[in-house]
């Protein structure tokens, strides 16, 4: 019997387990994939939205501001890049004008700190390489950028180390309430917890709906990227956005933590909760809107392009809700939903404690954790440390991002381990270059085999049915 269950391992689960693994409690994440920050985690923007575009009172607004104030001490805490790089929002007009007014105003009474309007000049003199017609801008310095699966993974690792358990391959498929407890079903395995949280992204409407509420409703809103290779990371230094509409914040153009730029994302309402195929047409969007506010992007740089899924709600606000004492819902967390993840996080604690769930202490909680070893930003002095105390740091793997066989090693075998080439890739970046994984991935899948110690024929891209090989060569059977 576990205190609490949490319903998916994306970024938002992966904080609220951190933030109750500081208490005497038994806690489980049940995750139905083969990894966690495999939902909208996995794929968005990776932006610290500094607070001045949701409405001033709403759960939204809250909840990033407190997120964003929070992120720099998280990210220390659990040894994730971060990076305070501001964010623009760019008018093109006199409407535009009036729009960035209005979000200044809303972004001051929501508590956001030092927003500024740029005219035209001021702007270009932040970002030289803003469009010419660029006529006035909201400048935003407390915005930032992190990489949000790499986030979402040391958060539920440092839960882990900490007492949480981690279920992959638990896709519920039934919550019945019990006498003071649910009981929890995933075929014939279940999970029984007196407190449950359901933090199932695109699938938090029929988690709730098992559990008896069908007041929510969730559906996939496809947002397309664009990835340019590192030597274009410093064509921009801020974040760049276009005045927002109803259906988002427009292309934004945005340096990464990892040096790359990114274009995106498109917005487009769909019904397959599934379906991450990306288009020409989302493709041609972006390309056509980052021209007009940024120039001379390197488009013929674009070393790959993804596509990800928002969970969008039907009350245009985050839901956080709790239909019956025990039971709470984190719904329709769509953006700010990344920045506000830590603020969630205490939200439901606190809601959970209203309503019976103790919390004790733990003496021993260990809130920091160590950071992977980026072989590639070390000192050579770091460099020959590193080798000095295991030589498999010495052998570079993926030489695209200068990613060793130690760091590939120790992805596999560090909370919550790899145990696909996707993981590998997500965790030290390995794959995620100019080749993609065209010189490096046959090794990669070689330690994995070993390490998991299964068939090479057994190592998948991203969990079963992704199988990366059939057989070997010249081992044909007759038939």
């Amino acid at each position: 019997m576990y205190d609490v269950a949490i319903v998916g391992a994306g970024v938002v689960g992966g904080m609220l387990a951190r933030t109750l693994a500081a208490y005497d409690l038994s806690i489980c994440i049940l995750e139905k994939e083969n990894d966690v920050a495999m939902g909208a985690t996995r794929a968005n923007s990776g932006i610290v939205h500094a607070g001045y575009d949701a409405e001033e009172g709403s759960l939204k607004a809250r909840l990033n501001v407190r997120g964003a104030e929070m992120m720099e001490g998280i990210t220390r805490e659990l040894g994730v890049p971060y990076r305070n790089n501001g964010s623009l929002v760019i008018g093109f007009g006199e409407e535009d004008r009036r729009t960035i007014e209005g979000l200044y105003a809303r972004g001051c009474k929501n508590g956001v700190r030092d927003l500024r309007i740029l005219e035209g000049e001021e702007a270009r003199e932040l970002e030289p390489g803003l469009s010419e017609s660029v006529v006035c801008a909201l400048y935003a310095p407390t915005a930032a950028i992190v990489c949000p699966y790499e986030l979402a993974i040391a958060a539920i690792g440092n839960a882990m180390d900490n007492g949480v358990s981690l279920k992959l391959h638990f896709e519920v498929g039934k919550i019945e309430k019990k006498e003071g407890y649910y009981e929890i079903s995933s075929g014939e395995e279940k999970v029984s917890a007196r407190f449950v949280v359901n933090a199932a992204g695109l699938y938090s409407d029929e988690i709730a709906a098992m559990a008896g509420d069908h007041s929510i409703q969730v559906h996939p809103r496809r947002g397309e990227y664009l990835l340019l290779d590192k030597d274009c990371g410093n064509l921009v230094s801020h974040t760049i956005f276009r005045t927002p509409s109803h259906r988002g914040k427009g292309i934004l153009i945005t340096p990464t933590v990892d040096g790359n730029l990114l274009l995106g994302p498109t917005s487009v309402d769909m019904e397959d909760k599934e379906d991450r195929s990306a288009t020409e047409e989302g493709f041609a969007r972006i390309v056509e809107q980052a021209r007009e506010n940024v120039k001379n992007i390197p488009f013929r740089k674009v070393i790959t392009s993804f596509c990800g899924l928002r969970a969008a709600g039907n009350t245009g606000d985050f839901i956080i809700t709790s239909p019956e004492p025990g039971f709470v819902n984190a719904a329709g967390i769509e953006s700010p939903g990344l920045t506000a993840a830590p603020a969630i996080g205490e939200y439901i604690v606190e809601m959970l404690k209203s309503q019976g769930l103790v919390l004790r202490k733990k003496e021993d909680f260990h809130p920091v954790r160590r950071p992977a070893y980026a072989f590639r930003n070390a000192s050579v002095e770091e460099k020959n440390e590193m080798i000095r105390r295991d030589k498999s740091y010495g052998r570079v793997v993926c030489r695209c991002e200068t990613v060793t066989e130690g760091e590939i090693l120790e992805a596999i075998r560090t909370n919550p381990p790899a145990r696909d080439l996707d993981g590998i890739k997500r965790r030290t970046r390995a794959q995620m270059g100019r080749c993609q994984g065209g010189f490096c991935m046959p090794y990669i899948a070689e330690l994995l085999s070993r390490e998991m110690q299964i068939p090479f024929e057994e190592v998948t891209k991203s969990g079963k049915g992704s199988e990366i090989v059939a057989g070997r060569t010249k081992e044909t059977k007759a038939k």
